[in-house]
């Protein structure tokens, strides 16, 4: 749902840029959650610190999934500005089709890592590792790379309008 508003809200910029913040940081700091995984399917005891650190994991991806109920609930009841006028009509349905595939990792990735740590479901751990994992850095990459045409290119406040307002 989009309404006539012309930049994002304070709450919708806030869960942005936290999410995003978690999203990075649990993309980059997975090893011990693997190193983990591991050792409990080899029947070994997991280190102290492989555990921690994939506890920090867990509640980290759940906090992303907590937050990204909030920030759809936002979405849907604030609207999210609409797309700069020139820009051509097959990049809008592209943002249109990234904005609501970034919604539906931001729900899948977390459900398939407790999947996998919670409830030993090889598949959900396969999808939350490999090809879930594997399209958010994709769409993150699109993402900042859109961002970086609006800016510079195309030369729009797009960018404003997740930033300052």
């Amino acid at each position: 749902m989009t309404s006539a508003v012309s930049v994002y809200s304070i709450p919708q910029r806030v869960l942005h840029w936290l999410m995003a913040a978690l999203i990075i940081f649990n993309l980059l700091v997975a090893e011990a959650m693997e190193e983990t995984v591991e050792a409990l399917e080899d029947g070994l005891v997991p280190s102290a610190d492989d555990l921690a650190g994939a506890n920090l994991h867990a509640y980290v991806g759940i906090a992303v999934l907590c937050l990204a109920v909030i920030r759809l609930v936002l979405r849907v009841v604030q609207g999210a500005p609409d797309a700069p006028a020139n820009e051509p009509p097959m990049f809008k349905l592209a943002a249109k089709v990234a904005h609501w595939s970034f919604y539906g990792l931001f729900i899948a990735i977390p459900f398939s890592g407790i999947g996998k740590y919670y409830f030993g479901n090889d598949t959900a751990g396969f999808l939350h590792g490999g090809p879930l994992k594997s399209l958010m850095w994709l769409l993150i990459a699109v993402h900042i790379l859109a961002v970086l045409v609006h800016q510079f290119y195309w030369k729009t406040s797009l960018a404003q309008r997740m930033t300052r307002g």
